[in-house]
């Protein structure tokens, strides 16, 4: 496997959809906090999702997910996808991607790139270990997040 590009610039600015499930049920959130690195000797991918959201669901239930990345034109996409509950509607119809069933969970074909990630850990984020500014910016009235790692096992 190899993959090459400036993860700063691809969670943050470009963002990603983080996807689990498979095609009878699966659901998608958009993402803009999320690292790579090495961990137990594996290629690992970090994602964090709000104990709140409806992916959060499909993240705990689900053994694998995905990180898939777009081009540039697929923002205004992501930000319906990011901003919607799967809950309260159906996303999928709403945005203009087409989903594609992978043997382990989903992506959607117009995606650049998707790294398929097969879960590994998951731990509760607790703000008592959270610096004062930082959970007042991003945790003051919001649900707290769920770390999970996967490891990469294939990236297509």
């Amino acid at each position: 496997m190899n993959f090459t590009t400036d993860i700063f610039e691809k969670f943050d600015k470009q963002w990603a959809l983080l996807t689990a499930g498979n095609s009878d049920s699966f659901n998608m959130m958009t993402i803009s906090w999320g690292g790579l690195g090495t961990l137990w000797s594996k290629p690992v991918a970090t994602v964090y999702v709000r104990t709140s959201r409806y992916t959060h669901d499909f993240m705990d239930r689900e053994d694998y997910f995905t990180i898939s990345f777009f081009p540039e034109e697929y923002k205004k996409a992501l930000g319906v996808l990011g901003s919607k509950s799967g809950r309260e509607m159906d996303k999928m119809k709403d945005s203009t991607l087409t989903p594609k069933a992978l043997d382990k969970s989903m992506t959607f074909e117009e995606a650049e790139v998707t790294l398929v990630c097969r879960k590994l850990f998951r731990q509760e984020l607790s703000v008592e270990n959270i610096p004062e500014g930082i959970v007042k910016a991003a945790y003051e009235g919001q649900a707290p997040h769920d770390m999970y790692i996967g490891e990469v096992v294939e990236i297509i």
